[in-house]
């Protein structure tokens, strides 16, 4: 009969091929790694039960996912601004302070990216970035000469 050691590398280096085969963006080879990383675990504490050892794998899994998800996905940008970087004040933006501005026409909530610069009302500004709901903007005026 078979060692649970060797059960968990053969199990280990048939989810890694098979990634190779029919990917699944990492989940099956997270799993191999899993495996061949219980398995490891396993020769060094021989003493493990093997419902511990399923428990492990399945923490090890897991874990791994969500450290995949996290590391390989990329950063989603809001598509809403994507091609607009410029908007136009709704409201004046006193220094520090909140103010409104229209950009592809909705209104947004706007802060200056300068704390000490005011900016009037109807004045063309460039969306900085997004924080949540809210434009960072700078006047076009301070960006052109």
């Amino acid at each position: 009969m078979f060692s649970p050691t060797l059960l968990w590398f053969i199990a280990g280096a048939i989810l890694c091929f098979m990634e190779m085969v029919f990917p699944t963006a990492f989940v099956e080879f997270i799993m191999g790694l899993a495996a061949i990383g219980v398995g490891l675990l396993s020769l060094m504490l021989p003493f493990l039960p093997f419902p511990a050892q399923i428990l492990l794998w399945l923490v090890f899994t897991t874990g791994g996912i969500i450290l995949s998800r996290r590391s390989f996905t990329p950063k989603r940008r809001s598509r809403l601004l994507e091609d607009s970087s410029n908007g136009r004040t709704l409201t004046p933006i006193s220094p520090g302070e909140m103010g409104r501005v229209v950009c592809d026409g909705n209104s947004w909530q706007a802060r200056c990216e300068d704390e000490k610069l005011a900016i009037e009302v109807d004045t063309p500004v460039f969306i900085v970035r997004r924080e949540g709901n809210t434009l960072i903007v700078l006047p076009q005026s301070v960006i052109q000469p």
